[in-house]
């Protein structure tokens, strides 16, 4: 007979945070992971998802015995069947990033053996209004809204306070084609730019290019191309990123996944006229946007392709590599094709704390130590943040 504790209450001790938005309690010999809930914690919480293994998942509907680091949630979505979006809105910010260096510390030591603690750094702005870009889901009647938590149901919200104020509700109000996606951006001068599918009612606007700064350039995206969303991470990762990575006057340093070439940018001031910096992106229209944004450097070079097929064939030995891969990391197969090349030094850029330390083992395992971590808080409200790790070789 299969174990299904769906729908089940539980009162449970709340343990340690875990990857992924929710913390661990034990239940009959069962691991129970818990969100909206804290360490040390005792609440309520019912069952919503069991497949009948070793685990479950639940959400806490009543705190029985509250951590002093809980606090009230800005948003009423953020609860038990509410929105996917954010993990931690009843976390003390400042106990938020305490929590996401836990989460590092942990995957590290247990991904990659390394004990490093490392400070999760907050950004500019505070802990609202700063996502930029968001992506609605709509429903079967054309309502634009946000998904609930592992669910393909669409929640009518009225606003999210993620989001740069006032910048949702006129969007909310248009009826869209069901069953497609809205994507909103808010660019580096304050203007509203919404990409939607199919005739909407009411309409928009014809819309300009999202403009977008950071590292003292100006890039005119096309609706869809990737940018950072929270608007104090382009500049702060141009930063590491130039400072790690120090590729030499006449060098050569390849920028993987690079997008609309933020860090390429970066690159070609260092390597100069007589260097080279090659950019490899999957996106057509991210490398069309890049080349006309960085068009006064010719020593960066396009490539359109998947990294993981492309990087064998780059000409030149590379004095560093950066890499930005998604979420998954840069897995075996791709750190072992950047080893073989010999840069002198790896910069990676890493939105999932496992990956990353997946990727540290095998870096470490090939000759290349982990010498410079730095994670900041680039997603606040959510259990997301952004890694940049320096890998020299031995």
């Amino acid at each position: 007979m299969t174990l299904d504790w769906t729908d089940r209450i539980l009162d449970l001790e709340i343990g340690p945070v875990a990857h992924g938005g929710h913390c661990v309690a034990r239940s009959e010999g069962r691991v129970v992971f818990v969100r909206h809930a804290l360490p040390g914690e005792r609440v309520r919480a019912v069952v919503n998802e069991d497949g009948g293994g070793a685990f479950c998942r639940a959400d806490a509907v009543e705190v029985l015995d509250a951590s002093p680091q809980r606090v009230p949630a800005p948003c009423d979505w953020a609860r038990a069947g509410g929105c996917g979006g954010c993990d931690l809105q009843h976390v003390d910010p400042a106990a938020q990033r305490a929590l996401k260096a836990t989460v590092l510390a942990e995957q590290l030591q247990r991904l990659a053996g390394i004990v490093r603690p490392t400070e999760v750094e907050e950004l500019p702005g505070g802990p609202l209004g700063w996502r930029h870009r968001v992506r609605l889901a709509v429903d079967e009647a054309g309502r634009a809204g946000l998904r609930a938590h592992r669910s393909h149901d669409v929640l009518p919200i009225a606003d999210c306070p993620l989001a740069p104020a006032g910048s949702l509700p006129p969007v909310l109000e248009h009826a869209f084609e069901p069953g497609g996606e809205v994507e909103i951006a808010s660019d580096a001068d304050g203007l509203l730019h919404v990409d939607a599918p199919g005739p909407h009612a009411g309409g928009f606007p014809e819309d300009g290019p999202v403009v977008q700064r950071a590292a003292g350039r100006e890039w005119r995206l096309s609706p869809g191309v990737f940018w950072q969303v929270h608007p104090a991470l382009p500049d702060t990762l141009a930063a590491v990123v130039g400072e790690w990575a120090r590729a030499p006057l006449g060098g050569v340093a390849w920028d993987l996944f690079g997008g609309v070439g933020l860090f390429a940018a970066v690159l070609a001031e260092q390597v100069g006229p007589e260097g080279g910096v090659t950019v490899v992106e999957s996106s057509r229209q991210a490398v069309a946007d890049g080349r006309a944004a960085l068009a006064d450097l010719p020593q960066i070079g396009w490539r359109v392709g998947r990294v993981e097929k492309l990087v064998t064939t780059l000409d030149g030995q590379p004095d560093v590599i950066v890499a930005d891969p998604p979420r998954k990391g840069l897995g075996r197969e791709l750190v072992e094709s950047l080893v073989a090349r010999g840069p002198e030094r790896i910069v990676h850029v890493a939105c999932d704390p496992a990956s990353l330390a997946r990727d540290v083992a095998l870096f470490e395992g090939r000759g290349y130590a982990l010498t410079e971590l730095r994670a900041f808080d680039a997603f606040p409200m959510t259990h997301h943040f952004e890694c940049v790790a320096l890998f020299v070789r031995a």
